[in-house]
């Protein structure tokens, strides 16, 4: 949403303060999840929400595709985005609550690399795949509005592939009892709520949670825009197509790696162990950035190899160290009665940090340039490195009571099992 839409905006004449004001603000729908995810939990399936908004989704890309041919697409977009924002986070909300309720501790930790790069995939196929075809059809002839508006419209159809696709494969994860009345709604999201701050050294847990991803914040947005921007404004000046192949395909590619590479490093060695070291990845390659501002300050920006190098350095360290915040998450705050509520709340947090710091990322840069931006970034880096410190870490990585109860329901599963076995076979005889 917020990286695709960006580019189009950028390519279609639009300046990093619109744009980042924009899209930056619409980054509160997955700040405000708390207000329905403990509804989510009550109603249907994770799964039934994971396909509806799938399909929701697909729909609201065509409209944007559509909104491109009026004269007021700019504010239109900024609408349905918001509309499909919310979709998102509620995507989001229920997909985590598959994968959190559907394994355990350990399985968790073992695959969180795997989910990190099945995010990952998407990302490549929303900054290569959809921005070359947008690119290529520019240069093949069409106008930059029809060429965008194919290009959303091959995403929307991906899109809706993918939801008869998980329609028919994708597993339910765990279902609540289903509250009978308004009365027993109310009372199961108020239980959410106070089992929630009642969690052990919660507030040092949500201090880290906010604060991991302030110095990323300024770059999500901020950093694509300054590949694209001209040299005359100390950018690099990168074309579509060659913005989709440094900061789509290659990157990505690397960030993939880089976050399976990530879940192995954590499970190998433990997240309490490794938590601060991974702040520092995360962290450190925004340098890259710095360094690339201040190569094309003069209005000669280094080579197309240079650029590729550094920017995928930079994704590699972000990728690396953020599967770290995920299973801090998934580990230390979501366990108990109401796991992908409480995951949603921990998320939502997380993305608080983005509004404000995405927000200002592009009326920054425009007012400091880019060089003394990116400088900026690395101040406003400090604060998350300094929270994986004094991250506090209530809960060993296996909890004794969910291993436990795990351990009891397999016994008595294979206790049933053999039960059965033995009923059958006298009922043979």
């Amino acid at each position: 949403m917020i990286w695709v839409t960006g580019t189009m905006f950028k390519d279609l004449g639009h300046t990093d303060a619109e744009i980042t004001l924009a899209t930056g603000t619409i980054a509160i729908a997955w700040s405000l999840k708390p207000l329905w995810a403990a509804f989510l939990d009550m109603a249907r399936t994770k799964k039934f929400f994971v396909f509806a908004t799938e399909l929701s989704m697909a729909a609201l890309l065509v409209a944007i595709a559509l909104a491109l041919g009026t004269d007021r697409y700019f504010a239109v977009i900024v609408g349905i985005l918001w509309i499909l924002a919310f979709a998102s986070a509620t995507h989001d909300i229920c997909v985590d609550g598959v994968y959190v309720t559907a394994l355990d501790s350990h399985r968790q930790a073992t695959w969180i690399g795997v989910q990190g790069t099945a995010w990952n995939t998407g990302r490549i196929f929303a900054t290569a795949a959809v921005v070359f075809l947008a690119g290529a059809l520019e240069r093949s002839g069409l106008p930059a509005k029809s060429a965008w508006a194919i290009a959303l419209l091959s995403s929307a159809a991906v899109m809706a592939a993918l939801a008869l696709y998980h329609g028919l494969v994708l597993p339910t994860g765990s279902i609540r009892r289903h509250p009978k009345n308004a009365a027993e709604v109310a009372r199961e999201f108020a239980l959410s709520v106070r089992a929630f701050f009642a969690k052990k050294s919660i507030w040092g847990m949500l201090a880290f949670v906010f604060l991991f991803r302030s110095g990323e914040g300024f770059l999500l947005v901020e950093a694509p825009l300054f590949l694209q921007a001209s040299p005359a404004d100390g950018g690099l000046g990168l074309s579509l197509q060659s913005k989709s192949l440094i900061d789509g395909t290659l990157s990505t590619s690397v960030s993939i790696a880089a976050g399976l590479l990530g879940g192995v490093f954590i499970d190998r060695f433990g997240l309490k162990r490794t938590l601060v070291f991974m702040a520092i990845c995360l962290n450190l390659p925004h340098l890259c950035y710095v360094a690339l501002s201040q190569m094309g300050a003069d209005g000669h920006p280094p080579s197309f190899g240079a650029i590729a190098l550094l920017v995928s350095l930079e994704k590699f360290g972000y990728s690396f160290g953020f599967v770290a915040n995920m299973l801090y998450m998934m580990q230390q705050i979501a366990p108990g009665e109401f796991k992908m509520t409480h995951y949603a709340f921990a998320t939502a947090l997380m993305n608080l940090v983005l509004i404000p710091t995405q927000s200002a990322s592009g009326p920054l840069a425009n007012a400091v340039g880019y060089r003394s931006f990116f400088l900026i970034v690395m101040l406003a880096s400090i604060p998350s490195i300094v929270a994986a410190w004094l991250a506090p870490f209530p809960r060993p990585s296996e909890d004794p009571d969910e291993a436990q109860t795990t351990r009891i329901s397999s016994l008595l599963s294979r206790r049933l099992r053999g039960a059965d076995l033995r009923h059958r076979t006298i009922d043979q005889r």
